[in-house]
């Protein structure tokens, strides 16, 4: 097959290559858009009220968050540089869910000037900054971030709720009870709910249904000692994606009603008003709609029986195999059709020997300046990226409808050191 004939969203990859270089992030808008649209039609109830937020780090530039509020979803920001993209694009503010475990008081400061809709306290040390930051003319609406203790097998690196996390206060420490005492005379700060999250790239529907119901108890637990009843729950992300065949994601079109129900129910049985109830998908939203363009550089076997596809990227565009042991399919457009295969490592230009893209993946044998696409690289790539060894960042770009459309420009030489003393 002529690379020339492959296409993502009816653009052809060596279009791409010739008119943007590789290697090259490549998002289908489209796919992006239908992502946001299952989120919208699953995740709501004819009772309890929903809200679905995108969670803006998995991959976020000013053009994604005017998508993503064409597309009527909230927005989770987690720092300073996120809020500043986020206003760039002239995004709401009151739709904004400023998240972190460790906010600067330059951040908090920052928070309450653009006025974000929800500050998300992450400890008692957070809510006595915010007490002290605060002016008298300003308000602002907080979740406090919770952690019910519940174990989704997924990567050690992105669990986030056993009892040694670094995110948040266990649900069994007396703390969160104080923190809320603290809050309820305060005329500036309005105490709305909680908020937690388990992990990310779970597949097991189980897990956050557990989750619901922990959080659920402890929501009636908190009214009855002090008088205040969350309004809001946001039980995070975490719903797993299609990395390569193995991934058997969770189907959210059914799960989605099964769970709204399931915390419906709750709610009335421990005799409670049901909180608004949000989501924040990020990962599920803009993974497989992401591909990276790689070039082939040459291929290398050696003494030691070990097969190599160099590419023009590196660790410095692709860090999760790296960080995660994450696994990725990829495909080489012009020798689909070859019967031919053996095991490779694909690999950059990295000074590293943990510079790895895909570990042992069956694929065609290669020949210099074929193109390389890994697939479902849409989420924490780009945002994930760096400089290491100098290399410079990919452009990025929006594919839909037979167009391409620039968002982020490649970088150059002079943008590696625009901010050195010279």
């Amino acid at each position: 097959m002529n690379q020339h004939a492959f296409e993502i969203a009816g653009v052809s990859v060596e279009s791409l290559r010739e008119k943007y270089q590789t290697p090259l992030y490549v998002m289908d808008q489209s796919n992006i858009e239908a992502k946001c649209a299952l989120f919208k039609q699953a995740f709501k109830h004819q009772t309890l009220n929903t809200e679905i937020i995108y969670a803006s780090k998995a991959f976020l530039t000013v053009a994604m968050a005017r998508l993503i509020d064409e597309q009527g979803l909230s927005l989770d920001v987690v720092s300073g540089g996120e809020l500043y993209t986020a206003m760039k694009a002239k995004f709401p503010a009151s739709k904004i869910y400023f998240h972190g475990n460790n906010k600067s008081d330059d951040e908090i400061i920052q928070a309450l000037h653009y006025k974000v809709g929800h500050l998300v306290l992450d400890n008692p040390d957070e809510f006595k900054r915010l007490s002290r930051l605060i002016k008298p003319n300003e308000s602002i609406n907080v979740l406090i971030r919770i952690n019910p203790g519940i174990e989704a097998h997924t990567h050690e690196y992105i669990k986030t709720t056993n009892h040694n996390s670094k995110f948040g206060m266990s649900i069994f420490s007396p703390e969160v009870i104080e923190l809320i005492h603290q809050m309820k005379g305060h005329p500036n700060i309005h105490f709305n709910g909680f908020h937690s999250h388990i992990g990310s790239q779970i597949f097991e529907s189980k897990a956050f249904m557990e989750s619901a119901k922990v959080v659920l108890n402890f929501i009636k637990e908190v009214y009855e000692k002090t008088g205040v009843l969350a309004k809001v729950m946001n039980m995070g992300g975490g719903f797993g994606v299609v990395y390569t065949k193995d991934d058997q994601p969770i189907d959210l079109n059914l799960f989605f009603p099964e769970l709204l129900d399931f915390i419906d129910k709750t709610s009335k049985s421990l005799k409670i008003d049901a909180p608004k109830i949000l989501i924040e998908p990020g990962r599920a939203i803009v993974a497989e709609a992401g591909y990276t363009l790689y070039t082939v550089s040459n291929v290398k076997h050696t003494y030691g029986g070990k097969s190599y596809i160099f590419v023009d990227g590196s660790m410095a565009d692709h860090i999760r195999t790296a960080l995660y042991q994450a696994t990725y399919d990829a495909v080489i457009p012009n020798r689909l059709d070859s019967h031919e295969k053996k095991v490779f490592t694909v690999t950059g230009k990295a000074c590293e020997s943990g510079d790895i893209i895909i570990k042992d993946i069956l694929l065609p044998t290669p020949h210099e300046n074929d193109i390389l696409i890994v697939k479902s690289t849409g989420a924490y790539h780009y945002s994930m990226s760096s400089n290491y060894n100098r290399l410079l960042k990919p452009a990025v770009i929006f594919v839909k409808d037979g167009k391409s459309k620039l968002i982020v420009k490649r970088e150059s030489y002079e943008d590696l050191i625009r901010n050195d003393i010279i």
